[in-house]
């Protein structure tokens, strides 16, 4: 497993921009898919984006396109997700996730707090 630690949340109004960080140690995630999840109170956890090992390749859930940028630093072990024209319906605790052994999400952040005001 890796270690991920989420950075950059906050309270925003609609329309405004935040950028998230994943910092990551414990190993290398050079080649590990990375994601972003999110769970807004009282819902479940549901899929962001995710970016490939090389990061050539991104996935973005239908709410977000066009919004989200899912971005990756190997170098610096990092992974950002710039969010912007912000929603309320964005607002949510936001997860730093890698599949480190391979297929499944088996590494998880703390989560960060992101609030949308209308």
């Amino acid at each position: 497993q890796v270690q991920l630690v989420e950075s950059g949340g906050g309270l925003v109004q609609a329309g405004d921009s935040l950028r998230l960080s994943c910092a990551a140690s414990g190993r290398s995630i050079s080649g590990i898919y990375m994601g972003w999840f999110r769970q807004a109170p009282r819902q479940e956890r549901e899929f962001v984006t995710s970016i490939s090992g090389s990061g050539h390749s991104t996935n973005y859930v239908d709410s977000v396109k066009g919004r989200f940028t899912i971005s990756r630093d190997n170098v610096k072990n990092t992974v950002h997700l710039q969010m912007n024209s912000l929603k309320p319906e964005d607002t949510a605790v936001y997860y730093c996730a890698a599949r480190a052994g391979g297929s499944i999400w088996d590494s998880w952040g703390r989560g960060t707090q992101v609030t949308v005001s209308s």
